[in-house]
């Protein structure tokens, strides 16, 4: 578990030590434990270690193959790495080294761009090939390790975060406007845009190449992505039960793995909760941590907010070594410019609670499981899907499911937001943005089931990529592994296979409502149950209390609303209202006012867009219009 970055000068100037030294040293928080770097002439790799597997210098990076023919530098895990490397061995490659970086190097070497397919983990890598002067840059299946890419002034450079690549002395930190009114629109970026113009995010389950020799563009291909269909032919659902259940545990012991102290996060829920059961039989006193919140000027849903009490419960039924923070009103304030700088750009929700989770778990372990990705691939937001569940063709339910999506503000108001600037952004089209999501997902639309596994898919592409995303760059903030069991390949393709029918509870029901009497009814299915995640749900009793397992599903959220109206609310209005906030280079000064105050006076729980607002402030103090 790493952090990498490289560079190539196109104009065949030799890569300065210097600058490739500072674009690592611009990530040292992802790999404390070790550096390096290889330069040949005008290529230059870097890397930056956090040691997890075979901590000896033999793991050290950048790699160079036994021919001296490629070099490799890599972030991430491979879980599966020694039944590969078995197959390696079978093929005549010999190691000098007990780590899956070695792995990766001789896979890629061996099966070329086919050994992305093999890996079953998380990973963002380099690797640079000698005789044919060329490089591969790839990304996981499902997004959990982050890679960017940039093209500027002859040079192009890569690393796992945009400031190794703004590091660099001919790259400049640029707004991206386009970028801006994405996530003002969805609170998340669904493109490959950043808020930086003319740096990329390598899309997930996907590999760029470029070639040295020809000085042509950088060639992205798409080698994964997710299928979520009905299966041709079904099982019953006991049987569907026992092969989720075989799945769940092979998935949670395969990320076991590891030569350094584990532990696990454990929320309250049912996802975590799990994880932690099956975790706990291998390791006794494994050391479990809870985030909790002062609700004590909560009001509202936010009085259930805080599931420390859960997590107790769990942790004496695991015997775990149990650790908690509770965050008050001031953390926000405190923690918000060290979490804008390294998420880099704000992604899904209110990402600080995050932050503090990671830093409370890194005084004791150098690795986590998460809960993350459960949701996404069983069905856990059914008030979301059944907006759309009914749509009678694509374009229907782009709509429906579209006008959901704007989580911030609608389009009218986006629009007066954005009026300092919509000369620049007004040819932005934000529902073809929405609409390009699908154009891979091969999946025909003749029943409400295909429109819900169209959800599925939208949401693993996007809300899950986000948390992923938030996840990796706060948790590596603290120089911390964040591993996500749910995203074991064979998990996700039971996921992707299983019926919706044994996801959700209420489909039937709600076509039903919507067919006979579309209105009022519907309304009881669009507000959080515990609905989805059946099959897990019932999977899961064996290992968490039934009263957990049969929760409405509680996200890992503070109580903001409270806070941004009460103790927090001369933050709030010393940041965003002040005549010299720089958000009003870009946005428009009443249009914004007006929204805060809506919040601010209890007319509208505005949370998100004011948690939005706080971080874009804060990342534009280092960002050039």
């Amino acid at each position: 578990m790493c952090g990498i970055t490289g560079l190539i000068n196109l104009n065949g100037d030799s890569v300065s030590p210097v600058i490739l030294k500072k674009m690592t040293d611009a990530i040292v928080h992802r790999g404390p434990d070790g550096e390096g770097h290889w330069i040949d002439e005008s290529v230059g790799l870097g890397h930056r270690r956090l040691a997890i597997i075979d901590l000896s210098p033999a793991g050290h990076q950048p790699m160079i193959s036994s021919d001296h023919r490629y070099v490799l530098s890599y972030n991430g895990e491979i879980y599966n790495y020694r039944e590969l490397r078995a197959e390696l061995e079978a093929e005549g490659f010999w190691f000098r080294s007990q780590t899956d970086s070695e792995v990766v190097l001789n896979a890629l070497a061996h099966w070329g761009h086919d050994a992305l397919l093999k890996f079953n983990g998380m990973f963002a890598l380099a690797l640079w090939d000698r005789k044919e002067s060329s490089l591969l840059l790839a990304r996981d299946r499902y997004g959990v390790k982050p890679l960017y890419y940039s093209f500027q002034s002859g040079v192009f450079a890569f690393a796992s975060e945009q400031k190794a690549i703004t590091a660099h002395p001919d790259f400049s930190s640029r707004l991206n406007k386009s970028a801006l009114l994405e996530y003002f629109t969805f609170q998340n970026i669904f493109t490959d845009q950043t808020f930086l113009k003319n740096i990329y995010m390598l899309p997930a389950g996907h590999h760029l190449t470029f070639n040295m020799e020809g000085h042509t563009e950088p060639k992205i291909e798409r080698y994964w992505d997710y299928r979520f269909r009905e299966p041709q032919t079904t099982a019953t659902r006991q049987e569907y039960i026992e092969e989720l259940d075989r799945l769940f545990r092979q998935a949670v012991n395969r990320q076991l793995v590891s030569d350094v102290e584990l532990g696990a996060y454990l929320s309250g829920g049912m996802d975590s909760g799990s994880i932690t059961a099956i975790a706990a039989q291998s390791f006794p006193n494994l050391k479990t941590f809870t985030c909790g919140f002062d609700l004590s000027s909560a009001s509202g849903i936010e009085l259930g907010f805080d599931e420390r009490s859960k997590a107790e419960l769990m942790s004496a039924r695991f015997k775990t070594e149990h650790y908690e923070m509770v965050l008050k009103a001031g953390d926000m304030e405190r923690s918000l410019s060290l979490v804008s700088k390294h998420l880099e750009e704000p992604r899904v929700g209110q990402s600080y609670p995050n932050f503090y989770a990671a830093k409370l778990t890194s005084k004791f372990v150098k690795v986590v499981l998460s809960g993350s990705g459960g949701d996404e691939l069983f069905g856990g937001y059914p008030w979301r899907y059944y907006r759309a569940a009914n749509a009678q063709s694509f374009e229907e339910y782009i709509d429906q499911y579209y006008f959901y999506w704007q989580r911030l503000v609608d389009n009218n108001t986006l629009k007066k937001m954005f009026s300092p600037i919509w000369g620049d952004v007004g040819h932005i089209w934000t529902r073809d943005i929405f609409r390009d999501v699908f154009k891979t997902h091969d999946n025909q639309l003749d029943r409400p089931e295909d429109y819900i596994n169209h959800s599925l898919y939208f949401e693993a592409k996007t809300f899950l990529h986000g948390l992923l995303t938030v996840e990796d760059k706060l948790s590596m903030s603290q120089s911390l592994e964040n591993r996500v069991p749910f995203m074991d390949n064979d998990l996700v393709e039971f996921a992707m296979n299983c019926p919706v029918s044994l996801k959700l509870n209420n489909l039937a029901e709600v076509i039903k409502i919507n067919e006979n009497d579309p209105g009022d009814k519907q309304k009881q299915f669009f507000q959080k149950t515990n609905d989805g995640k059946q099959i897990l749900r019932d999977m899961m009793k064996k290992y968490i209390p039934d009263d957990i397992a049969r929760a409405t599903k509680q996200g890992f959220s503070s109580p903001d609303a409270s806070w941004f109206k009460g103790e927090s609310i001369d933050f709030v209005q010393r940041t965003l209202l002040h005549g010299n906030a720089r958000i009003y280079d870009v946005l428009d000064r009443s249009t914004v006012r007006t929204l805060v105050e809506q919040h601010l006076d209890g007319k509208q729980n505005r949370r998100l867009l004011i948690w939005s607002l706080l971080n874009v402030e804060t990342l534009l103090s280092d960002i050039n219009l």
